[in-house]
């Protein structure tokens, strides 16, 4: 069967190759760039900006709302604002601290920023209070550009008198914000500034940090990875390569600008190209299909959940009325991947695998279903223990190469060619290190992510290794409930982990749901729904309905406090559902049940 397989995807694989032929040169030109990028070389985001701005300077490089932005205009903009923070004692491998929302202000900041050789020290606009004040104090900048929608949350996490003693600038939003007291306005200080572009872009190395990425922060405070050019150059001729956009594509991207989804990949593929970035302040599944068509774009990038949202939309006949051709992103469950194509008659689409902080990636070149697609850097899958998440390892050390097939830990091997960069944090850097893996000496990356081996170089993304927890003595993957639950007509969203049972090896599988508008929970109907498609050790014990879930601004499920709110009735507010005793239906976890639970009088 296996054998059959190999060759239904190779035959898969070859078509696909076919179809790709009219745009070998480009396939090609891109290739080129990506086998002869060195370290070392003066080769940076910088750089190619102004070499698109020279080959393509009337083509427009960004539109947001009604406002568009040549490649020359967007190029002069960000010059004006680079020569402006050279005068605010910015130098080469200085930090700059970008706290805006998406807005053509920020991409002009980024841009100038990286002109000069400084890193770009992209904030989350959500974060607030000790979070917010954590993650400014680890970027050390010398400069920090704060716009008018975040000036409140900085304020309340810095404190007014410490912000004015700082190197701050201000953007406003529109002309009626009142400029606040001691703080510049950055477009009036770059206003008069010369359009030129400046000496220090020719200086830039690939080897040189470029910007400072945020974690998402789901399983604790935030950790700044660093992102160098030769990362961002070689992730848009990976990009360039695999979606082959054209001059004349319109890419949509309405994820948040400080992370890699966006900043990379979206904006990566469009400069490879010389095309259009359609850029929006954010995500809104109501509004999603008018904006595609209020920009005209042939193209988009997502996150898993953004797709799920857009599902959940009811149906319309408008559903294809769009010019999307190719869609890239990563995440998307492989439950809702036909689903998707078929409802939007999109085929095109280039899912992919990668970190911020990680040294490999993966991406969909051949539009195979339901896998993130191969790469051609070294990496390897592991056998891993779920309850020490730990790899596992030999008599002598070594690692186990899992079969094709099978699931285990996926790891990337370091090298000059192929170099981790790590967060700004070492303690944290040296944690995601493995080292005498296969052989004494050598350096892994641990992607801390459970991944399927498919053959042919490709994987299928399966969970993270925290999210995996061990329940009967079997395995479970978080995804894989999830999934099964999206399945159920009445779920909306549902978010899987594990909790503590007292008196009970491993965790149980527990649930947070959010039901859609018009249904009601049916506990018995859940019960049959998961018993007919799962194992019994993997339908989940607890089910707590929730209004909507907590997540993060690029639509990750927050998990760590679901864990920590366990599943007793007495300090949740929601409703709390538990199968229980072998019984056919969920029932409600009232505190007299909790406790017969905790006395083992009852049991999961």
């Amino acid at each position: 069967m296996s054998d059959i397989r190999s060759r239904i995807r190779l035959l898969d694989l070859a078509g696909s190759a076919v179809a790709m032929a009219p745009d070998l040169p480009q396939i090609a030109s891109n290739l080129l760039g990506l086998a002869t990028l060195r370290k070392n070389s003066h080769q940076s985001l910088g750089k190619v900006f102004e070499r698109c701005a020279a080959e393509f300077p009337d083509n427009n490089a960004l539109v947001f709302e009604d406002r568009t932005y040549t490649y020359r205009e967007l190029n002069e903009w960000a010059n004006q604002m680079a020569h402006a923070l050279t005068l605010r004692g910015v130098r080469k491998g200085d930090c700059i601290g970008l706290v805006l929302e998406n807005r053509p202000e920020l991409v002009a900041g980024v841009l100038a920023t990286v002109k000069l050789g400084a890193v770009a020290g992209l904030v989350n606009t959500n974060q607030k209070n000790e979070t917010l004040l954590h993650s400014l104090n680890l970027l050390k900048a010398r400069v920090l550009i704060i716009g008018q929608e975040c000036l409140p949350a900085v304020r309340e996490a810095i404190g007014t008198r410490e912000l004015k003693a700082m190197n701050v600038v201000w953007v406003p939003q529109s002309e009626k914000d009142s400029q606040p007291a001691g703080i510049d306005n950055l477009l009036e200080l770059a206003e008069p500034r010369p359009r030129t572009n400046p000496r220090s872009t020719q200086e830039v190395l690939a080897s040189d940090p470029c910007f400072y990425i945020f974690t998402s922060g789901t399983t604790g405070m935030p950790k700044a990875s660093i992102m160098t050019h030769f990362r961002w150059v070689s992730a848009m001729n990976g990009f360039g390569s695999a979606l082959r956009l054209r001059p004349d594509d319109v890419f949509y991207c309405c994820l948040p600008l400080y992370h890699n989804n966006a900043l990379t990949v979206s904006w990566g593929s469009v400069l490879s190209a010389g095309a259009t970035l359609a850029l929006d302040k954010k995500f809104s599944a109501s509004k999603f299909w008018d904006r595609v068509r209020h920009y005209d774009a042939t193209a988009f990038s997502y996150i898993g959940e953004l797709l799920r949202y857009l599902l959940n939309r009811p149906v319309s006949h408008n559903d294809q009325n769009h010019t999307i051709r190719l869609i890239t992103g990563n995440g998307l469950r492989p439950e809702l991947w036909e689903k998707f194509e078929r409802r939007f008659g999109i085929d095109r689409i280039h899912e992919f695998y990668g970190a911020s902080e990680s040294n490999i990636g993966f991406i969909n070149v051949f539009g195979q279903r339901n896998t993130v697609g191969f790469t051609p850097m070294p990496f390897a899958i592991v056998a891993c223990d779920p309850v020490t998440e730990e790899p596992m390892r030999k008599p002598n050390g070594r690692m186990v190469r899992v079969k094709t097939g099978d699931v285990g830990l996926l790891i990337s091997e370091v090298s000059d060619r192929h170099p981790f960069d790590g967060y700004t944090d070492e303690q944290a850097s040296e944690k995601k290190l493995l080292r005498d893996v296969f052989k004494k000496g050598d350096c892994w990356f641990n992607s801390g992510d459970l991944v399927r081996s498919q053959g042919w170089q490709h994987i299928q993304f399966v969970d993270r290794l925290g999210d995996t927890f061990r329940w009967k003595g079997e395995n479970v993957a978080t995804s894989e409930v999830e999934g099964v639950l999206a399945l159920a007509d009445s779920i909306e969203h549902a978010v899987v982990y594990g909790v503590t049972v007292p008196g009970h090896d491993g965790r149980a599988g527990m649930a947070a749901i959010s039901l859609k508008p018009g249904f009601s929970f049916e506990g018995g109907l859940l019960a049959q729904h998961l018993r007919t498609r799962l194992p019994a050790y993997a339908v989940p014990v607890f089910i707590r309905i929730r209004e909507e879930q907590d997540t993060t601004g690029t639509f990750k499920y927050q998990k760590s406090q679901l864990k920590k709110d366990g599943f007793s009735p007495e300090t949740l507010k929601d409703p709390v559902y538990a199968l229980l005793d072998g019984g056919s239906s969920y029932e409600p976890l009232t505190q007299a049940a909790h406790a017969e639970l905790l006395s083992g009088r009852r049991r999961p």
